[in-house]
């Protein structure tokens, strides 16, 4: 961890230094433990990306998990996300898969937001990527402004592993799920082209290197879910004391890697409010009818049933081309029918 911190230091460099003199903005921030707020004083440049990261990575997980029983609604899109457990009656829930996908997809938020501002110029402590371009290919160059992912997962690093430091079982949870998710941003970098000449050619054209669509990382990540391996917790007497590690509980299924997501207690099924569990339950949630799938209103309501009401909504329609250039529509009135559970 020493080394990842003098590496940051060198990479962002020490003028900045001096922007440990503003702590209002940083002690401003609820649930930061005491590493994370000398790194949000000493790189305060960058924090809004960090903030931006985590909120990004909580409204995808909201998408993904938008037709299941845990919707990723008990989640708040704020740095806190990698702090302390305030509340000892949810610390359960940071055992789940549930907490390994909120953890890897905000990780992999902050370190696609941080890669992102410095490729765009928004920050002067970092810019674009000079040191994996390589040779250029057959009919194309080099140009543009390639996405310094690797900083971006340094910066998610120091940021988000923070306080994962103990020597207990959620630490090595969180840490490994942390990465899991950076993993997936560099393993999906790509060359983006744009090509250049009269008409629309492609005569000449340029290469960079560019972070996927965070959508995309999603999906990789709530497939990752699905098949996240569970552990069981080990101690081990060491020199500092007692130490606990994960092992996978069935020894007859693969290993997980690196990229798998893991985790160590069950999940409840989500269908009725605890607050002990962290569950809402799923009454007044909307559920597809016509779908057999964990959004449809068997599965969604947990037997329960669900009522229907109808809706009138207004919406654009007849919309005709005018040359040259705009569109007019009229207003229509449709009707829909909306299931919830019961």
């Amino acid at each position: 961890m020493k080394l990842l911190s003098y590496s940051l230091s060198l990479a962002l460099g020490q003028q900045y230094s001096s922007l440990g003199s503003q702590p209002i903005l940083c002690g401003s921030i609820p649930g930061l433990v005491p590493k994370q707020l000398r790194f949000c004083r000493n790189y305060i440049e960058i924090m809004p990306s960090v903030a931006e990261g985590v909120k990004l990575g909580i409204q995808e997980c909201q998408h993904q998990f938008r037709g299941r029983r845990w919707n990723c609604t008990t989640i708040k899109d704020n740095l806190a996300i990698f702090g302390p457990v305030l509340d000892k009656e949810r610390e359960r829930e940071r055992k789940r898969r549930e907490s390994a996908f909120v953890h890897a997809i905000a990780s992999a938020g902050v370190a696609f937001a941080v890669t992102r501002s410095c490729a765009e110029g928004t920050s002067t402590m970092c810019g674009c990527d000079s040191h994996h371009k390589g040779p250029p290919g057959e009919g194309w160059k080099w140009g543009g402004c390639s996405e310094d992912a690797e900083f971006g997962v340094l910066v998610s690093r120091e940021f988000a592993d923070a306080r994962e430091n103990r020597p207990d079982a959620r630490s090595a949870m969180n840490r490994h799920n942390n990465e899991a998710g950076r993993m997936t941003i560099l393993e999906n970098m790509h060359l983006r082209c744009k090509c250049h000449g009269l008409s629309g050619s492609c005569e000449v054209k340029t290469c960079w290197w560019a972070q996927p669509d965070f959508r995309l990382l999603g999906d990789y990540l709530k497939d990752k879910y699905d098949s996240a391996s569970e552990m069981v917790v080990e101690k081990h007497r060491e020199s500092r004391g007692w130490v606990e590690t994960l092992r996978a509980k069935y020894a007859f299924f693969k290993h997980p890697t690196e990229r798998d997501l893991v985790y160590y207690e069950g999940s409840p099924n989500f269908c009725e409010p605890n607050p002990e569990t962290g569950s809402f339950g799923t009454r007044d949630r909307a559920c597809n009818v016509s779908s057999h799938g964990i959004e449809g209103c068997d599965l969604l309501c947990c037997g329960r049933g669900h009522n229907t009401r109808t809706e009138k909504r207004k919406e654009k329609c007849h919309c005709i081309f005018h040359w040259c250039c705009y569109v007019s529509c009229q207003e229509c009135v449709r009707v829909y029918d909306v299931h919830t559970c019961k």
